[in-house]
């Protein structure tokens, strides 16, 4: 037990904001049995992590959230989704990666949904709150002391809103932010850190969401009152320790003076990092290589670029598992109705001016992506040895299914294509926007540095761009 070890090491403290969130599950506990908690109030982190009355705390100090309400009755939760629209998102409180979360297009999955998250935290409020397509995440790690922003850093999804922080693409600094954006969610976070007395290391989630004729509106989805997996890699990028800053705030010695590292990122930063997930398909038999809010992902690759694509495209490589595909072979394209046309066709369009043969599972996706001539390969998933034989006849090297909906079952196309993907070891891309960024991050690429050939476009597939070190990088910045 965490207080046995407490007693026998006489200790004068517990830290819980560096260990995940089990620490944050038992911190009220800890406080309750005489442990003292330092940093942030156990009373604080369990108002945070209580979906019901972070809302309410929300609300409360004016910062946007989604439109959101209580689980009461599954009769109470289908007339909230019928009221704001199809999708919604139903939110478990106290758990981990997003265990149990799950986004509901209809009346049938609310329902299947509701009863997985309520036996997943069954002693604790289930909120539903309404998904938003079409929009951006943004990741916010930050440090307070005693209620005041210390330090933050902003990255930027490539994915669209609905995928899991850990699984996502991040961008730092932020490649599609303006500085009026920026200084809004500075304000949120200073507004977040008071609300909560923050003395120490957190992380929000801040949905935002495009309109046509002003500056997107900002809402906040979440906020973990710890360090998040990201923290060393804004350190990294930023060349600012969050983790020294987050522990001088907990213990109330040294605290440094706030700053903000976010200003005039444009002109003070010529360079890029993106981080990507890196993900263990193969050692999961059946599992569905799906990004959505519950996170998949075992690990992280981090690498720095002079452009967002130059970053995402060497970061991709450095990936366990991807790789280009080679001249000759042929790339196969699914998607689903959830999936942006104009997306399909541009991904159908790069690779076939490239000289890659493209293939569909259907004559709707062909009729899709209509501009290139594209060949219908129905596969038989069933019969893998049938199946294998197809792979190999039809000369399949990469996959990119693009389908947004969670499917039902296993005999759903789109599970079996990317399933099929993970198992015969074809590289595989899973989302519409990182599709997007990966072919323009090879359009990106200038001539005349190949060494092997990338379909008819001369390109160094191994190392694409000159490699610099971390410190290289680090000395190109403009720092007042």
């Amino acid at each position: 037990r965490v207080r046995d070890i407490y007693e026998l090491e006489q200790s004068s403290g517990v830290i819980v904001s560096v260990g995940g969130q089990l620490p944050q599950n038992i911190a009220l506990r800890l406080h309750n049995n005489n442990v003292r908690v330092l940093g942030t109030s156990p009373h604080m982190i369990d108002a945070a992590e209580d979906r019901h009355r972070f809302s309410q705390i929300l609300d409360r100090i004016g910062v946007d959230q989604p439109a959101w309400k209580e689980l009461v009755s599954v009769e109470d939760a289908e007339a909230f989704a019928d009221s704001v629209g199809y999708p919604v998102l139903v939110r478990p409180s106290y758990v981990l990666s997003g265990a149990a979360m799950n986004v509901a297009y209809d009346r049938h999955m609310l329902r299947e949904h509701l009863g997985l998250a309520a036996a997943v935290s069954p002693e604790h409020p289930v909120v539903v709150t309404k998904f938003i397509l079409g929009a951006r995440e943004l990741d916010i790690d930050a440090v307070a002391h005693n209620g005041e922003l210390i330090v933050h850093a902003v990255c930027e999804h490539v994915e669209d809103a609905g995928v899991h922080s850990g699984d996502a693409s991040l961008i730092l600094p932020p490649a599609n932010l303006s500085q009026e954006v920026m200084d809004r969610v500075r304000e949120i976070g200073r507004k977040v850190a008071s609300a909560f007395e923050i003395s120490g290391p957190f992380n929000m989630q801040i949905i935002m969401q495009p309109q046509p004729d002003s500056e997107p509106l900002l809402k906040v989805i979440e906020c973990n009152l710890r360090a998040s997996r990201s923290f060393p890699f804004v350190s990294k990028v930023t060349d600012t320790n969050f983790v020294d800053a987050a522990t001088r705030a907990i213990v109330g010695e040294g605290v440094p003076k706030p700053r903000d590292l976010m200003t005039n990122t444009g002109k003070n930063w010529p360079y890029t990092a993106i981080k990507v997930p890196q993900f263990s398909w193969t050692r999961l038999a059946g599992a569905d290589p799906f990004l959505g809010v519950e996170m998949s992902s075992t690990g992280e690759v981090a690498c720095f670029g002079k452009t967002p694509e130059e970053a995402y495209l060497v970061s991709l490589l450095s990936t366990n598992g991807f790789r280009l595909p080679a001249p000759g072979k042929s790339v196969y394209i699914g998607v689903d109705d959830l999936t942006d046309p104009r997306i399909a066709q541009k991904i159908a369009n790069h690779f076939a001016a490239a000289g890659y043969p493209i293939l569909t599972d259907c004559e709707s996706t062909r009729d899709i992506i209509k501009d290139v001539d594209a060949r219908v390969v129905k596969l038989d998933y069933v019969n893998r040895h049938a199946l294998r034989d197809a792979v190999f006849d039809n000369n399949i090297d990469l996959v990119v299914n693009l389908a947004k909906r969670r499917p039902d079952g296993k005999l759903d196309s789109n599970y079996n294509m990317r399933r099929m993907a993970v198992d015969f070891a074809i590289p595989l891309v899973n989302d519409q926007r990182c599709a997007e960024m990966l072919v323009d991050a090879l359009d990106a690429l200038p001539s005349g540095t190949s060494t092997a050939l990338y379909g008819s476009q001369p390109l160094n597939i191994e190392t694409p761009v000159a490699v610099k070190t971390w410190r290289e990088y680090l000395e190109m910045r403009n720092v007042d």
